[in-house]
């Protein structure tokens, strides 16, 4: 049975984000919160505070935890949106890429800069982000997504989450692929179509690894806000080493683990989703 609408699986496609409603029970919301409380007690060595000052509301983040974490992993196996994925994208099967949380303490003046997931990887090919807010949230308190940019056919230098959003690197060519740099969306808002929504609980976004998005509004969060976020592979994906420019890539775990450039999704680091 399918999950989705023609006219859903369209939008997706031609606006490069979607706000789909009431597709994850509320068990789900409750166990991605139990999660992150577990892993903010016992953290990967990857967990990291994006806010500099001390002693203030901070922006926290922790990611590649599915597989230290039962809740998490019981989502990323489990949940409808391997299958919601695989039906946006047309797809034959869905692989693994990353799962991480978000959470920003009410308060915290730390924000995400715009980007795009796709130059965070070192893939090539379809792939989506699942964005599942755990609390009920209003579209002034989340991220925005920049209308059909998953068509502009651009590759954007990668942009830090630390407060002050350093990017990384300089514009350069790997393999044949331009790396820009991201263009100034907050000072130029009126050039741009942005996507955004109120989100009760069970509703969710999933957007295209191109789309870019990050927080458009000046508002101050007053509660702590959490989400978790799942990307995942169309059996297109091949491993595509982007080189050296930035520090975040994780380019030797996946060397150690034997993928190499061209490889296709799959293995322990990168496992089948559907069909189960």
């Amino acid at each position: 049975m399918n999950l989705l609408t023609s006219q859903e699986i369209e939008s997706f496609k031609k606006d490069g984000a979607i706000v789909l409603r009431k597709k994850f029970d509320i068990s789900w919301i409750e166990k991605l919160k139990k999660g992150i409380d577990r892993d903010i007690k016992n953290p990967s060595p990857r967990f990291k505070s994006h806010t500099l000052e001390k002693d203030v509301p901070a922006y926290l983040e922790d990611y590649w935890t599915w597989d230290l974490v039962p809740e998490f992993k019981d989502f990323v196996f489990n949940s409808p949106y391997a299958k919601i994925a695989c039906e946006l994208m047309s797809a034959k099967k869905i692989n693994l890429v990353m799962d991480n949380w978000f959470l920003r303490e009410g308060g915290s003046k730390s924000s995400t800069p715009f980007h795009h997931d796709i130059s965070y990887f070192d893939m090539d090919g379809t792939m989506c982000v699942l964005w599942l807010p755990l609390q009920p949230t209003g579209k002034n308190e989340g991220v925005v997504w920049v209308k059909g940019s998953h068509l502009w056919n651009k590759l954007f230098l990668r942009v830090l989450f630390k407060d002050g959003h350093k990017v990384e690197g300089k514009e350069c060519t790997v393999d044949g692929k331009k790396y820009e740099l991201p263009p100034d969306i907050l000072g130029n808002k009126d050039k741009y179509e942005f996507l955004q929504w109120d989100c009760e609980l069970g509703d969710a976004v999933i957007f295209d690894m191109r789309t870019l998005h990050g927080t458009l509004s000046s508002l101050i969060p007053e509660k702590t806000l959490s989400r978790y976020t799942l990307r995942v592979a169309k059996e297109d994906v091949k491993i595509s080493y982007i080189g050296d420019w930035t520090s975040y890539n994780y380019r030797k775990a996946m060397q150690d683990s034997g993928y190499k450039n061209g490889d296709n999704l799959g293995g322990p680091m990168f496992p089948q989703l559907w069909p189960k």
